[in-house]
């Protein structure tokens, strides 16, 4: 018996706040590629080739979210959710190609420090302009990537897109005030060094899925005992929890029961057992075989 609750994770909704996010990533995009050749930042460069490997991945993201919600078939039985996951491991991949190639052109502007000519005022302008609009897709995504892997990569990427607007504001200022122009190389640096532990954290979520783990914060042993909790429940054994994607855990479980709960009718115990899961656990699919005591160990001598 199988209980297939609907969820929102890759509704119409999560990609209306993607879209929203790319469009301002891309304006944003425009303007800083605009400011950082005119102003001769290379942190401004370096936050925009960021905010085009997020647009990149917005883009992905949506595709993705959009083959996501396609409803399962004969051939694909649990549908298309793992699309988002795909789609996470390209962004993760973009990102760490990203911080490579901004670490390496840091190192070349601090060996020639004189090769650079930086406009601070400009910089600081158009640093500022990031920042407001990466603080806005940071608040659209927030609630969406609670519950989607996908959501969830173009989230991160967003906040380090944030925390590098941050950085290359601070060095505006010291440029502006001080002329002290390797700030805006380690502003660089210190952004590529951002992009790798978001790129990481996201392949090791990835991976995670992909190995089909145990969710984090899941206990199995909290669940079974839930299960043996219910009336009639005398075992429960062959558990197995994975994650199809971000938010979307699957449960199967062999769960053994009196003969006398067998006689009265298996349905209102499995619908007691999957409110269980659904309730406390969030499992949104759960596959549970009832057995009659003495099943196991007959099923074992064989």
């Amino acid at each position: 018996m199988h209980d297939h609750a609907p969820t929102g994770i890759r509704g119409a909704g999560h990609r209306r706040l993607l879209a929203i996010s790319l469009t301002l990533t891309a304006t944003v995009l425009a303007v800083q590629l605009v400011g950082g050749i005119l102003s001769g930042s290379l942190a401004l460069l370096a936050d925009a080739a960021h905010m085009f490997a997020d647009a990149s991945a917005l883009v992905i993201a949506l595709i993705a979210a959009a083959v996501a919600a396609r409803p399962a078939d004969d051939r694909n039985t649990y549908g298309y959710r793992r699309a988002e996951v795909f789609g996470a491991l390209i962004n993760a991949i973009i990102l760490i190609v990203l911080s490579v190639g901004i670490a390496i052109e840091g190192v070349q502007r601090l060996l020639e420090p004189a090769a650079a000519d930086v406009d601070g005022p400009l910089m600081l302008v158009i640093a500022a302009v990031g920042l407001v609009a990466n603080a806005v897709s940071l608040w659209l995504l927030s609630a969406a990537q609670r519950t989607s892997i996908n959501v969830r990569g173009a989230y991160l990427e967003v906040m380090g897109d944030l925390l590098g607007s941050a950085l290359v504001i601070i060095a505006a200022i010291v440029i502006a005030t001080t002329g002290w122009l390797p700030a805006d190389a380690l502003a660089s640096l210190v952004i590529a060094a951002l992009i790798v532990p978001r790129a990481l954290t996201l392949l090791r979520e990835v991976f995670s899925v992909l190995g089909e783990t145990v969710p984090h914060g899941t206990d199995v042993q909290q669940i079974r005992a839930h299960l043996l909790d219910a009336d009639g429940v005398a075992d429960v054994h062959d558990v197995h929890v994975w994650q199809l994607t971000r938010g979307a855990p699957v449960f199967t479980a062999h769960v053994v029961v009196s003969p006398e709960v067998l006689a009265r009718g298996a349905g209102p115990l499995l619908a007691g057992l999957q409110s269980c899961l659904a309730e406390h656990f969030d499992v949104e699919h759960s596959t549970i075989q009832l057995e009659p005591a003495g099943h196991r160990e007959h099923h074992a001598h064989e």
